[in-house]
């Protein structure tokens, strides 16, 4: 049932305030977020790579802010199943345990695991293949969402783009059938990445996952111009092709979730969308070196004026 009196609060991936993470902390209060997504280089480090020490030093600039970390966005599981069992047990297991070490100081709320690739995803249902090809699959990500609950945090699980073995709503679903996670478990539903994998933004694709989603991921995005199926363009929310206030207006009335993140499109740069900052989201210059921060706040502010119980 709908609860029109909630009010659920912005983040978004401590990256978009700036690449320097202490101009980002500040960029996010003076946003008045209070909540960061710690996601991408920490201090020179990424989240696979942080050490106690690294991680105390970000957690004391987050609460000098008056902020708190939401989720510690790992890269765990982002790989090729057909890679097989013992590269996911030695690799991503063991940097799913140092990281704990890490979210053990930040204290975040969630710890993000990724829904991994299976080649030729987005072709048709992934979880009969899964089942068939690479059954072991089960019992890792059960493994891993155990271990994060073990050390005191909610487990969650994001679709990501690029042969991601979810997509459909239907997908979601039948994975965390069949993999049995603990009760604390929830998935993170990124929208614009599963249109990427071929399904598109819906309120139907909504309500099926509606009973799995802990937390969203939003980001604009724009459809191709001769086909309004196909994501092509870079841009933010108040451009964007989906239906962006349908959904997430009813994300926000149903209460699922609490904390909405933003995140950078997918897509190719637009000549005649407004980027608001040298060198945003250009394809002559590195990802690592986008300024995501106008966008961003242009996302924020769309969110504020749109959508009714956006705080």
């Amino acid at each position: 049932m709908s609860d029109t009196n909630r009010e659920v609060e912005l983040t978004a991936l401590s990256g978009m305030g700036s690449r320097d993470f202490d101009l980002a902390v500040d960029q996010f209060a003076r946003w008045g977020l209070r909540w960061i997504d710690v996601w991408g280089k920490i201090y020179g480090k990424s989240v696979a790579e942080l050490d106690t020490e690294t991680a105390g030093w970000a957690a004391a600039t987050i609460e000098r802010a008056g902020l708190r970390a939401y989720c510690l966005s790992t890269l765990v599981f982002n790989d090729h199943v057909e890679r097989g069992e013992e590269v996911f047990r030695t690799e991503h297991l063991t940097t799913l345990d140092r990281i704990l070490e890490a979210a053990a100081v930040l204290k975040p709320r969630f710890v993000r695991l990724i829904a991994g690739k299976l080649d030729g995803a987005g072709a048709g249902p992934t979880v009969p293949r899964l089942k068939q090809e690479h059954p072991w699959v089960a019992e890792v990500y059960r493994e891993a969402t155990q271990r994060i609950v073990d050390a005191g945090f909610t487990p969650t699980l994001e679709n990501e783009v690029h042969d991601c073995f979810l997509a459909q709503a239907r997908d979601f679903v039948d994975f965390v059938d069949w993999i049995g996670p603990p009760d604390q478990f929830r998935i993170t539903w990124d929208i614009q990445n599963a249109w990427h994998m071929g399904a598109l933004p819906t309120l139907e694709a909504y309500r099926t996952l509606r009973p799995l989603i802990g937390y969203v991921h939003t980001k604009g995005g724009r459809a191709a111009d001769d086909d309004p199926t196909r994501l092509e363009w870079n841009v933010g929310l108040d451009a964007a092709s989906w239906p962006v206030v349908e959904i997430i207006q009813a994300i926000v009335d149903d209460g699922v979730s609490p904390v909405i993140c933003l995140n950078p499109s997918h897509g190719k740069w637009r000549a005649d969308y407004e980027y608001g900052a040298p060198g945003a989201f250009h394809p002559d210059v590195p990802f690592e070196q986008w300024d995501m921060s106008k966008v961003t706040e242009k996302d924020l502010n769309f969110l504020r004026v749109h959508i009714k119980g956006i705080r």
